[in-house]
């Protein structure tokens, strides 16, 4: 699925305090404790501000990596923990959210009766799939699957239509694949050859589960390996889904029913009770007519293997734990984690996932004050006068684009904290059967709640991030920055404790900025004031923005986070604009601040200096190998390090600060130096 969220980042999970390993220090400033003073600043910036945490902070076991999402987290899973707690002590009406949130912990929590139950919830489904005598059977039972949160043979979902922001629309994107993407079947460097024979020997596993024997099992994987490896050919990479023109084609479901003659799409809408719709939005039309000539050319007996390994997958982290450790075994191919989290934390990831908003409103009554909420609605206004300054400014934008860059950066809608006005879950089944039919049943409701969504006016208040939700997003078809109170939260600090310095550099830059920039990055520029994908630039200025993102590009290419694997500069290229502009805006809304302008030292740092810390804060963040060679394959983001080291040496404010000349690391030529914003 392409997805039209550009988010500000996804970080892991927790288990200590940011501050364990400062018990002896003086003073409880991260900025300060953080720092590896053995390192130069102008050397390495990320290990000078972080590496003193780094050095004394070991990746848990069962993390792929750690650092500053993980530490809030952390603090956020407590107050998740006491919410459900309570909730199990209450003898609540059935479809209220107390009851839905105490039957939800209390039966995925029950470890006993989920290891006694194993697949056996699955098996009246499995056995429908045995039982199919044809393709188009299967395809009816993939539709039917897809509500419950199976998805396979391909992508699709509703969501606002690129070139009509007021409309939904049904959309179909490539998939099908058992690995991150299609490169993970072709490349073939270490890393990636270890993924795919731990992948191979997952699949085994499961038929050998499905009660095969190991030698049949061996040949079932094969078949379904290679029928995978055909859909990967067919499918685009990682940058070339980047570009929304492509990515966007519009046809009839008559004239999709003439390049796929084998999928029968108004029997597979209705089997998805999915209203039939008159026309359809096609990711990648190449990969369609390629999976129509598979539906004929591959045997059903791969095809059914195919679907019943994807549906014991898709599941496995609410099953026994026997199913659940064969997933991890394969996944920890990619994330090098050596040991599964705590249940409890798996628990409340789904819980998160099923119905996080529910959690939400009871989160933010005890932990999200108005003062908090007024802070940051402050800040992304003073972060969108700094953008509005930076426009004006520019000399190589028009006169004709800078007016509409102003009337789409006035009318981006902020949303901080959390919704005004929350989802209704009541509909929602949520009873003591078992974890993965609570799963599924909340699967189901959301599928529902979506495909309700068709043929109406879109619903701009709606938020698709929970409150206590460590990250942030920019959805272009809304012209909007979505911000969750989990976002600001500092490990060991309350709001008030925090200085201006850190709180523009950790906050105004690496988040608000961040997000507002997004809105002109290489994707969001393509998108209107009114969220609409269109044109606005002249033809001159965009070519000046494309030249520009070029040096961004060519920065970027020359990183090397592991081993051999470069960053893809052009895949990543929306992220580190966005970084880059964050940092800048950030900067311009400090420089107006008493704080900045005081010059005061705060535990001997000037301003300039903890702002520059402030945002390495943000990207306080190690992470192993594996999990580092998969994030460089398949991720838009660029690793932590580089999200520091790569737009600092941009501002000369940041020489300024350190005092970092020609000859050390850092330095960057300023004819070298990305100015797009």
């Amino acid at each position: 699925m392409i997805k039209k969220i550009s988010s500000f980042l996804f970080l892991g999970i927790i288990c200590v305090s940011l501050f364990a390993q400062n018990a002896k220090s003086k003073t409880n400033d991260p900025l300060l404790n953080n720092i590896d003073k053995t390192v130069k600043p102008g050397e390495d910036f990320f290990l000078y501000a972080n590496g003193g945490w780094i050095k004394t902070n070991k990746i848990p076991d069962a993390e792929a990596a750690w650092g500053i999402g993980n530490l809030v987290q952390e603090d956020i899973y407590q107050r998740l923990i006491n919410i459900n707690k309570k909730a199990t002590l209450v003898k609540a009406k059935k479809g209220t959210t107390t009851q839905q949130i105490g039957d939800f912990w209390s039966t995925a929590m029950n470890t006993t009766a989920v290891n006694k139950n194993g697949i056996n919830p699955l098996k009246k489904d499995l056995a429908r799939i045995d039982a199919a005598t044809s393709v188009a059977e299967l395809l009816k039972l993939a539709a039917e699957f897809g509500t419950k949160g199976s998805s396979t043979f391909f992508s699709s979902y509703i969501s606002q239509d690129d070139m009509n922001s007021e409309q939904m629309a049904f959309q179909l994107s490539q998939g099908g694949l058992g690995m991150p993407n299609r490169d993970y079947y072709f490349n073939t460097d270490e890393k990636t050859v270890k993924v795919q024979k731990a992948f191979k020997a997952y699949l085994a596993k499961i038929f050998m589960q499905l009660g095969n024997n190991q030698g049949v099992a061996i040949e079932m994987t094969a078949e379904v390996y290679a029928l995978e490896t055909r859909l990967a050919k067919a499918s685009r990479k990682l940058a070339d889904l980047r570009d929304p023109y492509k990515n966007y084609n519009k046809m009839s479901l008559a004239a999709l029913q003439e390049i796929t003659p084998n999928l029968n799409w108004h029997e597979f809408l209705t089997a998805a009770k999915t209203p039939i719709v008159d026309t359809v939005i096609v990711g990648q039309p190449e990969f369609y007519k390629a999976l129509d000539k598979e539906l004929l050319a591959t045997n059903i007996s791969v095809w059914k293997n195919y679907m019943k390994y994807n549906y014991v997958a898709d599941f496995a982290a609410y099953l026994d734990d026997n199913t659940f450790m064969d997933k991890f075994i394969y996944s920890s191919s990619m994330s090098g984690a050596k040991e599964p989290r705590p249940r409890w934390k798996r628990v409340l990831d789904a819980q998160e996932g099923a119905m996080g908003e529910a959690l939400g409103q009871l989160f933010v009554k005890e932990y999200f004050n108005a003062t908090a909420k007024k802070r940051y609605e402050n800040l992304v206004e003073e972060i969108r006068d700094a953008y509005k300054n930076r426009i004006a400014n520019l000399t190589w934008m028009s006169d004709a684009t800078k007016a509409k860059a102003y009337d789409k950066l006035a009318k981006i809608t902020k949303k901080v904290g959390y919704p005004d006005k929350w989802k209704d879950f009541s509909a929602m089944q949520i009873s003591k059967s078992s974890f993965v039919e609570n799963m599924q049943a909340a699967n189901m409701w959301w599928h529902n709640y979506k495909v309700n969504k068709l043929n109406k006016p879109v619903d701009r208040t709606e938020w698709d991030m929970t409150p206590q939700t460590y990250n942030a997003y920019y959805n272009p078809s809304n012209n909007e920055i979505v911000l969750p109170a989990g976002i600001f939260a500092v490990p060991g600090k309350k709001d008030a404790e925090l200085d201006d310095a850190l709180v523009y550099g950790y906050a105004a830059a690496s988040t608000i900025g961040h997000e507002i920039t997004h809105g002109f990055d290489d994707q969001g520029r393509q998108y209107d004031a009114k969220g609409n994908l269109t044109d606005w630039w002249t033809e001159k200025d965009g070519e000046e923005f494309k030249l520009r993102a070029k040096n961004i590009i060519q920065q970027f290419n020359e990183f090397i986070p592991v081993d051999t694997l470069h960053i893809n500069g052009d895949a990543t290229q929306g992220e580190n604009i966005a970084d880059l502009g964050g940092l800048l805006l950030g900067l311009d809304a400090f420089k107006k601040t008493a704080s900045y302008t005081s010059g005061k030292l705060i535990n001997g740092q000037t301003p300039l200096q903890r702002y520059f810390l402030g945002y390495a804060y943000s990207w306080l963040y190690q992470a192993r190998k594996e999990r580092l060679a998969n994030q460089v394959k398949t991720d838009v983001h660029s690793p932590a390090k580089e999200r520091i080291n790569g737009p600092v040496v941009n501002l000369q404010e940041f020489y300024d600060a350190f005092g970092i000349k020609k000859g050390d690391k850092m330095f960057r030529d300023e004819n070298l130096r990305v100015n797009i914003w």
